[in-house]
């Protein structure tokens, strides 16, 4: 069983509050997320980020590929991170780390995501071919999404 790591940063010119603000509103998810990914929230009524806070989305990660996603948030630190937790989706395993760290002029976030594909060697071989570049496309698309919504920091 393999697990892979996708890590990316990004600084952004705002107060810690007001990216905490947005990223914490799971619906905020669908607009920083590509718009040949179908991505639809089931509920809507969302009262603040909680450990324990069960979210479901119908995605369709792939052209005619449609994935019922049900995530857990398992840890919340209020404007410094959030975790959530794949139950059940497309992969065997999957923990995205959500890091928010104030920096001069803004806040920088750190995401990091372990994640593991299920059957093994086939996994693999996906992965290779096509998982490990749509989620580069996925986090590319969020990175300019966060860029035109936010601004950008000048370092």
């Amino acid at each position: 069983m393999k697990m892979y790591t996708l890590t990316r940063y990004q600084k952004l010119p705002v107060a810690p509050e007001e990216a905490w603000e947005f990223f914490s509103n799971p619906q905020k998810l669908e607009e920083i997320t590509p718009g040949d990914m179908p991505f639809k929230m089931i509920g809507n009524d969302f009262p603040g980020m909680y450990a324990g806070m069960i979210i479901q989305y119908n995605i369709e990660p792939f052209p005619k590929f449609p994935v019922k996603w049900i995530t857990e948030i398992t840890h919340v630190k209020e404007g410094k991170y959030f975790v959530d937790e794949q139950r059940f989706g497309p992969f065997k395993f999957w923990h995205h780390q959500h890091h928010f760290r104030e920096i001069e002029g803004g806040v920088e976030m750190i995401d990091t995501v372990n994640y593991i594909l299920p059957f093994q060697i086939i996994g693999r071989a996906v992965h290779n071919a096509v998982v490990e570049k749509r989620l580069e496309e996925i986090f590319d698309f969020r990175y300019e999404s966060l860029k035109d919504h936010f601004g950008e920091m000048n370092d």
